[in-house]
């Protein structure tokens, strides 16, 4: 067989693997609190920040601490590797993006989803109809 061959035909299958191996590892599914507990791996969790309870950010280490209540009404403590969001207080839900560690979540993402300034009431539509 020509080198040629032999070395792109390499190259193509490491490729092929490092591709996937990129995809399954960036594929990060949501989940509830319960069932983050049981896996081992890089889970996203929906739902709300609990405003009632203590938050707090910890500039020594970084991080942000506060509580957040899942679809199912489990509450967690939430530890985020960084600063507050900027938009937190006026979020409606919350996303956090990481994993189970020492009896809270342990997060290095947090997304925020806010209210749209350009939604409406529905007011306008019905009054022209």
């Amino acid at each position: 067989m020509n080198l040629k061959v032999v070395v792109a035909s390499i190259i193509i299958v490491g490729a092929l693997i490092f591709g996937a191996s990129t995809f399954i590892e960036s594929n990060i599914e949501y989940m509830d609190f319960s069932k983050a507990q049981s896996v081992n791996k890089k889970v996203q969790v929906k739902g709300k920040w609990v405003k009632e309870k203590e938050s707090q950010f910890d500039a020594a280490k970084s991080q942000f601490v506060f509580y957040m209540v899942d679809d199912n009404n489990q509450e967690v403590k939430v530890v985020l590797d960084g600063a507050k969001p900027n938009n937190f207080e006026m979020a409606t839900e919350v996303v956090a993006k990481g994993r189970f560690k020492d009896g809270y979540f342990h997060a290095n993402e947090l997304l925020t989803k806010c209210p749209s300034k350009y939604e409406g009431d529905g007011q306008a539509v019905k009054k022209t109809l």
